[in-house]
């Protein structure tokens, strides 16, 4: 192998970044029906609700995405009679203060519609959360490719599709040109329920965080619907009211599986950003002719020249070694057949890391 070094100059190293793209289909029998809810786990803190593409005991289950609900202490939603009052706060606040910005006091602000915060505006002071496993949404969501079926019709104790009326979809529409980054996560966009609505944000229903992989929904898009719940005694109590009703009287599972059921699909494109550096490793004319190979000569005599004195010095290339300041060998890439190099040639071998 070659005994010397050589280093890189500026202009023999790049740097790429490449966005891959994949489809993620989340079906809404999975989520509300396939597996009679055994892909759904509930924890006894009561904090959220975990769905699984298979019943999550099986070793090839993943998890697909949470969903818990929370409000805003000062909100009309907050009192201390409601049914887990204090850990919807604290739902509501932990969301909050990771994708909204605190303000200038170090107070925790509320989600705002049209995402202008410091214009005010109307507040999402209760919501629905939607986190998605790194699994399905890798780097991030690509913007503008989210959108959710959901059933602003949801009759009692609906389970199937047949049983629903009302759909609407939910999009991020216009957001791979217009979104918004002021969130300490990274980017997000406005949600509304048709294409029609988009660029409107008065008409948003909630947003979607790409970075985080997390959408958050206003309560008010169950104010149409009727809350399907799986414990009779609460059906009792919220009836065919108002997602008020649900946030007041229900648990965060209960409001969970009012989502849930009220659920038709998800489609999104998540992204994986992949990081490339390419080394330009070039050999000119009066370099790496020869080899320190101990095999390369034979009584003082290059073996490849075949005894010819006049003939020029030849060596093959098979391989490329990266080297950090020290000389510590750091990475080493292979050629799929030997390179011929003599001094009548020059060959730019190159070679890209990706991370």
């Amino acid at each position: 192998m070659a005994s010397t070094f050589k280093n890189f100059a500026a202009s023999d190293v790049a740097t790429t970044r490449t966005l891959l793209h994949e489809a993620i289909p989340v079906t809404g029998t999975i989520v509300s029906g396939t597996y009679a809810d055994e892909n759904i786990k509930y924890f006894s803190s009561g904090l959220f609700t975990a769905v699984f593409d298979y019943p999550f005991l099986s070793s090839s289950a993943n998890h697909i995405f949470d969903i818990t609900a929370g409000y805003a202490s000062g909100s009309d939603f907050s009192d201390t009679e409601n049914v887990q009052n204090q850990k919807k706060i604290n739902i509501y606040n932990q969301f909050a203060q990771v994708l909204v910005p605190y303000d200038v006091t170090g107070n925790i602000q509320q989600f705002d519609q049209d995402g202008n915060i410091a214009g005010g505006g109307t507040k999402m002071d209760s919501a629905f959360f939607l986190t998605f496993g790194r699994l399905l949404a890798k780097d991030e969501i690509k913007k503008g490719s989210f959108r959710f079926d959901f059933f602003s019709n949801n009759a009692l104790g609906a389970t199937t599709a047949g049983d629903r009326g009302g759909s609407i979809t939910i999009g991020d529409y216009g957001a791979a040109t217009v979104f918004k980054q002021n969130s300490p996560t990274g980017e997000y966009g406005l949600l509304y329920t048709g294409s029609g609505d988009a660029g409107d944000s008065s008409n948003s229903v909630g947003h979607i965080y790409y970075q985080a992989g997390t959408v958050v929904l206003t309560s008010s898009i169950l104010d149409a619907a009727t809350p399907t719940m799986t414990t009779a005694s609460v059906m009792s109590q919220i009836g065919t009211g108002s997602a008020k009703d649900l946030f007041v009287s229900g648990t965060i599972d209960e409001c969970a599986n009012a989502i849930r059921y009220a659920y038709g699909n998800i489609d999104f494109n998540n992204t994986t950003e992949l990081n490339s550096t390419v080394y330009f490793c070039r050999a000119n004319t009066s370099e790496y002719n020869y080899s320190s190979n101990p095999t390369y000569l034979d009584s003082s005599k290059i073996i490849v020249k075949g005894d010819n004195a006049f003939a020029e010095p030849v060596s093959y290339i098979t391989t490329v070694g990266l080297y950090s300041a020290d000389n510590e060998l750091l990475a080493v890439a292979k050629l799929s057949e030997p390179l011929k190099k003599a001094p009548s040639n020059e060959l730019t071998l190159r070679v890209r890391l990706d991370y």
